[in-house]
């Protein structure tokens, strides 16, 4: 079968195009462009381009090169632009995968003379009955279903994911042993294909800085904030707050955002005000041919790297929010924009943007001009990961 391999110049790719090849596959390389700004001193593509090619030429394999800056700006960078500017987090690799990863790459594939597309995930793609099923990568600390979630089951069917029964370490021995050059060569972070950069540098020149209060809860402003977009729910570094007069020097966290009014909310010592039970999600993608059986005994992720937890997953009668996720034990700073992503033991069922959601402590969620289940906007660092 002729697989296209989505080379990234990484290890990982380039270990999944090996494995594909020891298997038999006709195997073609390409390499994406996606990011084509003017600071480029951030920019690993070039770097990126060589150890693609290096890797192809010692695997003995064409490689092929396409750029997809316009499609990512337009389906994926502007998406990113507009969740800051609603006062939410997003998650653009989710996005990533879906529009870029598994849609145009795949048509591009396609008109390569592709038969099927492999990438470098974590993960596992079990074909059985009409629909593909997603399961979890079986290296627990590298485990990418979640990012992969919103990924059509027409693309997954057609997908190899070769890595997915592999721990990190194999990866790299496999590497050694091939005489791959990039081998030890460190995995990508930062937002799907801009990289590692000054976050609040980066985003200030697409999104004009606001700089307002930081206050209590209670309403005492004890600093000043450079721009809520700037800050993620749960934050404890940079702040610029220090001791109290009255002594204090527990940590100070990020607790909310008041986005109409421009507050940022902090509180000293006491990070039980993160702490949801429920919330509300819309748009939901599952994965399978129907979604499951409401109400429904699952496992649901926050954030990437996050053990599942268990939950009952019920249709929402909320207006906005098409799921509603009860937790067994109260969950840290869920955020809305962010995906809760379900499973069932190993599988990935698929996921939804959350929506809103109802802390334990009502008046740290609870925003002045909305009652205490109002929609919230809270901000949560990502963990991202670039294939």
């Amino acid at each position: 079968m002729k697989v296209i391999v989505g080379m990234s110049g990484g290890v990982d790719s380039a270990v999944a195009a090996l494995r594909l090849l020891e298997q038999g596959h006709d195997v073609q390389a390409l390499h994406m462009t996606n990011w084509d700004g003017d600071d480029d001193a951030y920019c690993t593509n070039a770097e990126d381009v060589q150890s693609a090619a290096a890797c192809c030429r010692e695997l003995g394999i064409p490689l092929h090169r396409v750029n997809f800056a316009t499609q990512y700006r337009e389906s994926v960078f502007t998406y990113l632009l507009e969740e800051y500017r609603r006062g939410r987090t997003p998650n653009p690799d989710v996005l990533c995968n879906r529009e870029i990863k598994f849609g145009v790459f795949l048509r591009y594939a396609r008109r390569l003379g592709g038969e099927a597309i492999a990438t470098g995930h974590y993960a596992r793609v079990r074909h059985t009955g009409s629909s593909p099923q997603l399961l979890k990568g079986v290296d627990p600390h590298k485990d990418q279903s979640y990012f992969l979630h919103a990924v059509s089951a027409a693309a997954l069917r057609i997908t190899y994911f070769p890595l997915g029964e592999l721990h990190k370490q194999e990866v790299r021995e496999q590497a050694r042993q091939a005489g791959l050059a990039n081998h030890d060569r460190r995995d990508s972070t930062g937002i799907c294909f801009i990289g590692e950069r000054p976050f609040r540098e980066f985003l200030a020149r697409y999104l004009p800085a606001q700089p307002g209060p930081m206050c209590t809860p209670a309403g005492e402003q004890v600093g000043e904030h450079q721009g809520l977009m700037f800050y993620t729910l749960g934050q404890r570094r940079g702040l610029g707050l220090g001791g109290r007069a009255d002594g204090k020097d527990a940590p100070w966290y990020v607790v909310n955002k008041h986005v109409e009014e421009n507050r940022l909310i902090v509180t000293q010592g006491d990070d039980d005000q993160l702490l949801s039970d429920r919330l509300w999600a819309e748009a939901p993608h599952w994965i399978g041919d129907t979604p499951p059986v409401f109400p429904a005994t699952l496992q649901a992720r926050v954030r990437y790297r996050q053990a599942p937890q268990a939950c009952q997953v019920l249709a929402s009668a909320d207006q906005h929010g098409a799921l509603e996720v009860r937790f067994d034990d109260a969950q840290r700073a869920v955020t809305p924009g962010q995906f809760v992503v379900f499973y069932d033991g190993e599988r990935c069922l698929g996921g939804a943007t959350i929506h809103r959601e109802r802390r334990i402590i009502a008046g740290a969620s609870a925003n002045r001009t909305r009652d205490a289940r109002a929609p919230v906007t809270d901000s949560t660092s990502a963990d991202h990961y670039t294939s």
